[in-house]
């Protein structure tokens, strides 16, 4: 799947570019902190522009399984001396991501990502 070869392009460079156009305008992502969906490509670009910010130190994949157009990916990664693991639940339609859900695990990683994620999206909001 050349989308998500693109996805752990981006993941590498902790860059955007390209990212709107992979997501599909449909897209539903999932936060594991947020306990409704968010649908379309505006919010899920911003919730994923904030984790290539918040998710970038030590942050690599541990494990993949593809499946179709269905990819679960496990990752690792270090926030404020917390190691948090993961995995983000990726389904592409078309060569776009059209679903993105993120499971965090143990309790203090996902308040950890709460905390962050937050700050980064009000920075965000401010800035843009």
């Amino acid at each position: 799947m050349k989308a998500l070869a693109t996805w752990h392009d981006m993941m590498k460079t902790h860059s955007s570019e390209g990212l709107w156009d992979l997501i599909h305008p449909d897209c539903v992502f999932w936060s594991p902190v947020v306990h409704t969906p968010q649908r379309g490509r505006e919010v899920t670009f911003a919730y994923l522009s904030a984790a290539q910010q918040v998710f970038n130190h030590e942050f690599h994949y541990v494990r993949e399984v593809v499946q179709g157009n269905n990819a679960m990916l496990e990752f690792e990664c270090v926030m404020d001396d917390i190691t948090i693991n993961g995995v983000d639940m990726i389904t592409i339609e078309g060569e776009q991501i059209i679903d993105f859900k993120v499971m965090v695990r143990p309790l203090k990683g996902v308040n950890k990502v709460h905390e962050k994620m937050m700050a980064m999206l009000e920075k965000m909001h401010k800035a843009g």
